[in-house]
């Protein structure tokens, strides 16, 4: 993650938890979210997303750094991920006023450092990683669950018709 107050996570993280345990414990597969933050930001972050998976910090962006990711906003022609909801005003606004609300206030982490994601495994394997480019550069959810074998997942709050 970018960091625990950053609405695109937020709200990323959000659809990661709608992602079914059961889907990944038939593709043995886990979902791990690392954020840059202490640790005492976990539980009220999980409370507010519903996330329930694994979630690890990383307080001095050494993974982050291993990885190459980057710092700053690159380019802005990216994709937009499918995941966030929010505009930029709003979604900013909703950021600075949980800092300001927050039991510490505090920004939990470097809001310059850009996230990714991966698949690891079996062992130091690596089989995709994604650098993600700016705050709206994430893949989406359902592009790494296929690459990981794993089910996927409807995300859309909309309505659906099925043909019995």
């Amino acid at each position: 993650l970018q960091n625990f107050l950053c609405y695109t996570c937020k709200e990323y993280v959000e659809d990661l938890a709608k992602v079914p345990k059961a889907f990944l414990q038939e593709s043995n597969v886990r979902l791990i979210v690392i954020g840059q933050s202490s640790y005492h930001h976990i539980k009220p972050f999980c409370s507010l997303t519903g996330y329930t998976h694994e979630i690890y910090v990383d307080p001095q962006r050494e993974i982050y750094k291993i990885l190459g990711m980057k710092r700053g906003e690159g380019n802005k022609a990216s994709v937009r991920s499918p995941h966030v909801k929010s505009n930029t005003l709003l979604g900013s606004i909703r950021s600075i006023w949980r800092a300001m609300t927050g039991p510490a206030f505090d920004f939990q982490g470097d809001p310059a450092q850009q996230g990714g994601a991966l698949i690891l495994g079996p062992g130091n394997e690596v089989h995709f990683l994604h650098l993600d480019k700016n705050r709206l550069d994430h893949v989406p959810i359902n592009t790494i669950l296929e690459l990981a074998g794993v089910k996927t997942v409807n995300f859309s709050n909309k309505p659906q018709i099925i043909d019995i």
